[in-house]
C-alpha cells in the first residue's frame, strides 16, 4: 500500500538524516551480520509486514525469515524475525522496524481484552478517528488484528452528523436533510444524539444509525426499546473496559472506543545483533 511506504520512507528519512554517525564510523562498510528480533513480554504481534519491508526498503538484499504471523499470540522470548546480510543495514533499521512493531503490536495487545469482553453478546466492537496522524490506515490496521473493527477511516468514507453540525444546522431534521440531498442512496446516515428527545427526532428524521453519546445504563435501554430495530444502535463516549459487558448487555449493536487506539502503549520487543566473524 503506497501509503504505507510513504509512512517507512519518512520514518527512515528521520531517524537515518544525512547518515548514521554512530554506525559508520563503527562499522566496516561491507561487514555482515546476523539479528534476531525477540518479543520481550506476552504480546498480540501486529506490523509484521511492515517491519520486513522497512528492512527491504534498506537492503534488497537482506536475507530474513519470519517465525510467526500477524495475530499469533506470543510468549516472553518468542522469535518473531530473523535477518542477515549487511550489518550496517541491519542496525540502520532497527529502531524504525522496532518502532512499528511495537506500536502496532500494542494496540493489538490492547484490544484483545476488550473483545474479550463482549464475546458474550452480539455486539459490534470499533475503533474511532482518535488515532496518532499518519499512522491511521496502520493502527487501524492492528485493531482488526486485536480482533474488533473499524469504524469509518475518515471524514470521506461515511456520514456521521455529530453536536456541532447540528449546531451549525440547528436542528437533526435540517442536517439529515441536507446531507440526504447530496449523498447517494448507498451511504448510510449516522446521527449522535445525547437526550432521548434528540433520539425520537433522529428516528423521525430517518437517520439509518444512532449513536448514543454518554448515555447512562437505563437511558440506553430506554433508547433501545423506543429504536426498536427501526435503525442501528451505537454507544460512544467515556466507555471503559469495566463497563463493556454491562454495555454490551444493553442490546446495542455497535460499542465504539476511542480508547482501543489512544489509550494502548507499545510493548516491548527488541533486536540483538551478532557480527559474522571474518566478514
Amino acid at each position: 500500500m503506497h501509503i504505507v511506504k510513504q509512512l517507512i520512507e519518512t520514518a527512515l528519512a528521520e531517524d537515518i538524516g544525512s547518515g548514521d554517525i554512530t554506525t559508520d564510523n563503527l562499522v566496516p562498510r561491507g561487514k555482515a551480520g546476523t539479528a534476531e528480533i525477540i518479543a520481550k513480554q506476552a504480546l498480540i504481534l501486529a506490523g509484521l509486514d511492515v517491519a520486513v519491508q522497512v528492512f527491504t526498503t534498506l537492503d534488497p538484499d537482506l536475507e530474513i525469515s519470519t517465525h510467526c504471523a500477524d495475530g499469533d499470540k506470543l510468549d516472553a522470548g518468542a522469535g518473531i524475525l530473523s535477518l542477515a546480510g549487511n550489518l550496517r543495514s541491519l542496525l540502520y533499521g532497527e529502531r524504525t522496524a522496532l518502532n512499528f512493531l511495537q506500536r502496532l503490536s500494542g494496540i493489538a495487545t490492547h484490544v484483545r481484552p476488550y473483545v474479550e469482553a463482549v464475546q458474550a453478546h452480539p455486539v459490534r466492537l470499533v475503533d474511532t478517528r482518535k488515532t496518532t496522524p499518519g499512522w491511521r490506515v496502520l493502527e487501524k490496521y492492528a485493531v482488526r488484528i486485536g480482533g474488533a473493527a473499524n469504524h469509518r477511516m475518515g471524514l470521506y468514507d461515511g456520514v456521521l452528523i455529530k453536536d456541532n453540525h447540528i449546531a451549525a444546522c440547528g436542528s437533526i431534521t435540517t442536517a439529515v436533510t441536507r446531507v440526504r440531498a447530496h449523498t447517494s442512496h448507498l451511504v448510510k446516515t449516522e446521527v449522535e444524539v445525547s437526550t432521548l428527545a434528540e433520539v425520537t427526532e433522529a428516528l423521525q428524521a430517518g437517520a439509518d444509525v444512532i449513536m448514543l453519546d454518554n448515555m447512562d445504563l437505563d437511558q440506553i435501554r430506554t433508547a433501545v426499546a423506543k429504536i426498536n430495530h427501526q435503525a442501528i444502535v451505537e454507544i460512544s463516549g467515556n466507555v471503559s473496559l469495566e463497563k463493556l459487558p454491562d454495555l454490551a448487555a444493553t442490546g446495542v449493536d455497535i460499542i465504539s472506543v476511542g480508547a482501543l487506539t489512544h489509550q494502548a502503549r507499545s510493548v516491548d520487543i527488541s533486536m540483538r545483533i551478532s557480527p559474522t566473524v571474518n566478514s
